[in-house]
């Protein structure tokens, strides 16, 4: 049983052994001006309705969720979530479970996995799909990692228009003095073909390329021979999984892994985290694979069953045979994807992402109305697109803030080489109401 003080002797004695002499004393490296000199509570106390209004009132000195229009993504997007998705990862045989060790009494949690890989192999266009990474970025990296063991090269060619996060986390996971990531640049937003070339004709250590599509910048990157550019070494592609509901998968185009932050599908932001990494690739590379797959069975009476099939941390196996330190994986979030998928259905994903697309589209062609004001490159892009403005970009990124609306800071969009205006995204929660007000509201300023 534990210790409760009850007493001035109890309290007196506890803070003796840990060398204070009062309460006060232990808490004295906090600043004094940080202190609330007085009792929070009147000494009659607060009921239970009071104490309610009381923090409502507070609480509603803050911004609210719908009080401000975001128009920010850069990896990270505002889509609606359907009730189902939290009434299901909300039940407490999945919201407490943990690593499904025995498969006897986890065949809940390896069924929803096993669906999950499927719902991403699909999607992604690749035959298998584990369950699952951390986010984007630590999925991208594990991707370097698993192309430079597989191929036994170690020069990895990134796009300059990967998401810079991707990019810093790619970095973090390799050895800096050896300089192994060869920046690729672009033209006209887009990967720069002919500079490719050069690498691959110069370089003879490459194992791969990572890519992304939708780029950082929200254009559609042209994937098309990359792989037959690229040989043997791996075609690494990141994409948003909700334009894949309209676009090409990366598998149709030969990609040996894609990749992707999985937030978008049934995830809310929360202002950052947790997310959820999405990684797909052949089976010819399964035992280089990172994470945990699930696999279906039968048992010894011909009854379907579920059960780990592969594990690949050192936890598990020989360390020497390990491919990832990835000690788990965001489960929770990996089941709303889940059930956010299987609720929409592909025709709903075909929809939402037609939706984006369209409503994009929308905003940028009456902002390109505007003077000054037009796409800073002509090349097809996705739910997000890069407007040039007239003037200072931050004074107008500070304006708009000022009126309500939130944008992607131009700083932002320094590591990709551009910060001549603005990285707007649109997703089916922006209004045309909304986009019109942000329109005339830009028009005022620049007009």
């Amino acid at each position: 049983m534990d210790f409760i003080p009850n007493t001035e002797s109890d309290r007196r004695e506890m803070l003796g052994d840990i060398g204070v002499n009062s309460i006060e004393e232990l808490f004295s490296d906090i600043p004094d001006r940080l202190k609330v000199g007085a009792t929070l509570l009147d000494e009659e106390g607060e009921t239970e309705l009071e104490l309610k209004e009381n923090v409502a009132r507070i609480a509603n000195r803050n911004e609210k969720p719908g009080d401000r229009l975001t128009l920010i993504g850069a990896g990270l997007y505002d889509h609606f979530i359907p009730s189902v998705v939290s009434h299901i990862t909300g039940r407490s045989e999945f919201y407490t479970a943990y690593t499904p060790y025995q498969a006897e009494i986890s065949q809940g949690t390896l069924t929803w996995m096993f669906e999950f890989q499927t719902e991403i192999a699909e999607l992604t266009g690749m035959e298998i799909a584990n369950a699952s990474m951390y986010d984007g970025g630590s999925a991208a990296a594990e991707a370097v990692l698993m192309a430079q063991e597989y191929l036994n090269k170690d020069k990895i060619v990134v796009a300059e228009t990967l998401n810079p996060r991707y990019r810093d986390v790619i970095e973090t996971y390799l050895p800096s003095e050896e300089k192994q990531v060869i920046e690729l640049g672009t033209t006209k937003g887009r990967i720069n073909r002919e500079e490719l070339d050069a690498i691959l004709s110069r370089e003879d250590s490459i194992a791969g390329l990572v890519v992304q599509s939708p780029n950082y910048l929200g254009i559609v990157e042209d994937l098309g021979g990359l792989k037959e550019d690229l040989g043997d070494s791996f075609l690494i592609v990141s994409s948003n999984p909700i334009s894949l509901g309209l676009l090409e998968p990366p598998g149709s185009f030969g990609a040996d892994i894609v990749v992707g932050e999985g937030q978008p599908l049934g995830n809310p932001v929360n202002f950052g985290g947790p997310l959820l990494g999405l990684f797909a690739t052949k089976k010819d590379y399964l035992r280089y694979l990172p994470g945990r797959v699930s696999g279906k069975t039968v048992d010894r009476e011909g009854n379907e069953g579920y059960v780990m099939a592969l594990q690949t941390r050192e936890q598990h196996i020989k360390r020497e045979r390990a491919t990832s330190n990835i000690c788990t994986n965001q489960a929770l979030n990996a089941l709303a994807a889940t059930v956010y998928l299987a609720s929409i259905g592909p025709s709903g994903l075909k929809s939402l992402a037609r939706i984006n697309w369209d409503k994009a589209h929308y905003l940028a062609s009456e902002l390109e109305n505007l003077p000054g004001v037009k796409l800073a490159w002509d090349q097809p892009f996705f739910n997000e697109f890069a407007m040039e403005v007239p003037g200072d970009a931050q004074v107008l990124w500070n304006k708009m803030k000022g009126e309500g609306i939130d944008l992607l800071h131009p700083d932002k969009l320094k590591p990709v080489g551009w910060d001549d205006g603005f990285l707007i995204a649109v997703t089916e929660m922006v209004s045309k109401g909304e986009m019109d007000e942000f329109v005339r509201l830009l028009d005022g300023e620049v007009g």
